[in-house]
């Protein structure tokens, strides 16, 4: 996963400095280069292969969506994203702190079990004050590091907020969906239009159920295919709905009295907000193409 992202981060750079030149850049999919690729002589996988799959791709003029260096949706993937590196980054420097106080001052779990807000970190300042030495300096270092990351992710969030306001979609709108998911879903997905079907998305983002049924038993197994982030963003929803959304609620009782367990319910209910989230989606580019029309 690591791998496939930082050659999405490459692949995005590449695009940025084509762009900053006046080259045009289209988004094509890996499903149409893997397909193009099989028409070639040969068989496996390689650059040059690639590029000329892709060649005969726009030769052909195939329907493909170009890459916009202001397009809101890779702004707010870039948002995501580096708020994701600060909090990686958070997360190691409170591991480290953690070790210093476990070293400093056993046993100060017991009354300061997280060191995840303003308070705790407070407290633990306080734990330290009659100690001395390069640890308990490097401690005070890192406590002032984590507030300094805590006011960042902060303000990172608010800007992502606003831009999704300022995006005018309705994902927000729907019940399980925040700020932060709906920004997620829109940098993620970029231009909708690829998208032909909700039956594409549903693979695209890994609910599309996978069945292991067997005899008497039907069920359908986790599929760990598609895009994780958005099925992480799906899968909150999914939860959050069938905790709180009466129609949710009742259609996943209605999956466990067919026999099917919580789990396997909770999947149907993300198959299904899939499609939920996919008309969103090409109800706000629409609505966003009408409003571009009319100016």
């Amino acid at each position: 996963m690591r791998q496939r992202a930082e050659a999405a981060r490459r692949a995005s750079r590449r695009a940025a400095a084509l762009l900053s030149q006046g080259e045009t850049v289209v988004d094509v999919r890996g499903a149409l280069t893997e397909r193009q690729r099989k028409r070639l002589r040969g068989e496996g996988k390689s650059d040059p292969r690639d590029a000329l799959a892709i060649a005969r791709l726009t030769a052909r003029e195939e329907r493909l969506p170009p890459v916009r260096a202001d397009a809101p949706a890779r702004d707010l993937k870039l948002l995501c994203d580096y708020r994701l590196q600060l909090i990686g980054e958070r997360t190691r420097t409170a591991n480290r702190l953690h070790v210093d106080l476990v070293s400093l001052r056993p046993g100060y779990e017991r009354s300061l079990p997280a060191l995840d807000s303003r308070p705790r970190l407070e407290r633990a300042k306080r734990l330290l004050e009659r100690q001395s030495g390069v640890q308990a300096e490097l401690a005070r270092r890192r406590i002032e590091a984590l507030r300094r990351l805590d006011q960042e992710i902060r303000e990172l969030e608010r800007q992502i907020a606003q831009a999704v306001q300022a995006s005018g979609s309705g994902l927000p709108q729907l019940v399980g969906i925040s700020y932060l998911s709906a920004a997620r879903i829109i940098g993620e997905v970029g231009d909708v239009s690829r998208i032909a079907t909700k039956a594409r998305f549903a693979r695209m983002n890994g609910s599309a159920p996978i069945p292991a049924s067997s005899g008497k038993t039907q069920r359908q197994r986790l599929n760990k295919g598609g895009n994780r982030r958005l099925n992480h963003a799906l899968h909150m929803m999914a939860l959050t709905q069938a905790r709180m959304e009466p129609r949710a609620r009742a259609y996943v009782e209605r999956r466990r009295g067919e026999g099917r367990t919580k789990r396997d319910a909770v999947r149907a209910l993300k198959r299904h907000l899939s499609d939920v989230v996919y008309q969103q989606l090409r109800h706000d580019a629409a609505a966003l193409e009408a409003a571009a029309m009319a100016d």
